[in-house]
């Protein structure tokens, strides 16, 4: 027989089964078929039908609850920096574009900048300095030995060499500031002459370009202008949104599940931090999730599902999905075994689901048996 007509054959005997069977109940229940003063009646089935059902005694149950939420993408801004201008001057040529892969040191940009040419200008001239006081000290101290100078004027050349030798660290340092590099700067210690020269903004971390704030010939000002924004997008933050309900179940280091909905990607995270504050405008606190990014998947201001599991035990009452079922008013109900072996109505406050369970908080106790297969079953014997 094909497979269609061997599945309308099996359907045709489940309904001559379900005519049977209801027709042994009714015969054997004694229940009035309709509901007294609007309250549904009690079900007793036969002893074939309950064989059909799965029954489970309610207990108290120890389980982790699992908070779902939204959350927005954000830099790790322990791996992201924002690039200003270390120097005054014009923008000569940009060398970067947003997206562009940078290391660390890297050049971003040239900059025509009379702060550059006068910082290494400044450095040669305290080199010079610093190297004549110091030849100065050397011959004034031989000198002291056999009383050719006196004492004074020997430790006052070497006063002066110090001082001179602190100016010349002090340049040194002003041209690190500006990243200058290690090649212009040896040129520099060794006399040579450096031609155009300009200044360099570097990266200051390796990562990728994200933003670019500034074009060729605008002019920027030393230590306020922001150039570039670059980050190492291979870690993002989730800016989880927690109600304040289930606030007292999230905590550092709770594990958290990112489904990005645009690509369907699920990446694990750690809950990290937990502000001290409640955002204003959706009355939530914000849980900060670290997720790895190796794939470049999850982009800042990206809206995302998060999952996240507490490590905090709970303890409660749990009964199986498949047990839950609804009214009209579609609120929620199970069918509870009664002590005669007859079945009734249970109306049921219920809590988060957990897993492929549903947490009660009203409406049943512990030793409570509820069906958990069959209700559908048991429903429609009710209404018949």
């Amino acid at each position: 027989m094909p497979p269609a007509l061997r599945g309308m054959a099996a359907a045709s005997v489940f309904a001559l089964a379900a005519l049977a069977a209801l027709s042994g109940c009714s015969s054997q229940s004694g229940q009035p078929a309709q509901a007294v003063a609007g309250r549904p009646h009690d079900v007793t089935l036969t002893a074939a039908q309950l064989q059909q059902l799965r029954l489970q005694t309610v207990a108290a149950s120890s389980f982790h609850r699992a908070i779902e939420t939204t959350g927005v993408v954000d830099f790790d801004n322990d791996q992201a920096t924002s690039v200003l201008a270390p120097f005054s001057g014009p923008v000569s040529r940009l060398l970067v574009s947003p997206g562009d892969k940078v290391r660390k040191g890297q050049p971003l940009a040239l900059v025509e900048s009379p702060d550059f040419a006068a910082a290494v200008n400044g450095y040669r001239k305290a080199l010079v300095a610093a190297r004549n006081a110091r030849r100065l000290a050397d011959a004034d101290r031989d000198l002291a030995q056999h009383q050719g100078v006196s004492r004074r004027e020997a430790e006052q050349a070497q006063t002066d060499a110090v001082g001179a030798e602190a100016d010349r660290d002090a340049a040194l340092q002003a041209l690190v500031a500006l990243d200058v590099d290690a090649g212009t700067i040896k040129a520099i210690q060794a006399g040579r002459p450096v031609t155009g020269a300009q200044g360099v903004i570097r990266a200051p971390i390796a990562g990728t370009v994200v933003e670019k704030l500034i074009t060729p010939g605008q002019l920027l000002q030393a230590g306020s202008t922001p150039c570039f924004t670059v980050a190492d997008l291979s870690r993002v933050w989730v800016m989880a949104q927690v109600s304040a309900a289930e606030l007292a179940d999230v905590g550092v280091g709770d594990t958290a599940l990112v489904e990005d909905g645009m690509a369907g990607a699920k990446l694990p995270g750690t809950v990290q931090n937990i502000a001290a504050e409640v955002d204003p405008d959706t009355r939530a606190v914000v849980a900060r999730v670290v997720v790895n990014n190796p794939q470049g998947l999850l982009r800042k201001q990206m809206y995302v599902r998060v999952r996240i599991q507490s490590r905090k035990a709970s303890h409660g009452l749990l009964i199986p999905v498949s047990s839950m079922l609804r009214d009209d008013e579609n609120l929620p109900f199970v069918y509870l075994r009664q002590h005669d072996g007859s079945f009734a109505r249970r109306n049921v406050t219920l809590g988060p689901r957990i897993g492929d369970q549903y947490e009660v908080d009203a409406g049943l106790a512990p030793g409570d048996r509820v069906v958990v297969d069959g209700g559908i079953f048991v429903q429609f014997m009710q209404n018949q």
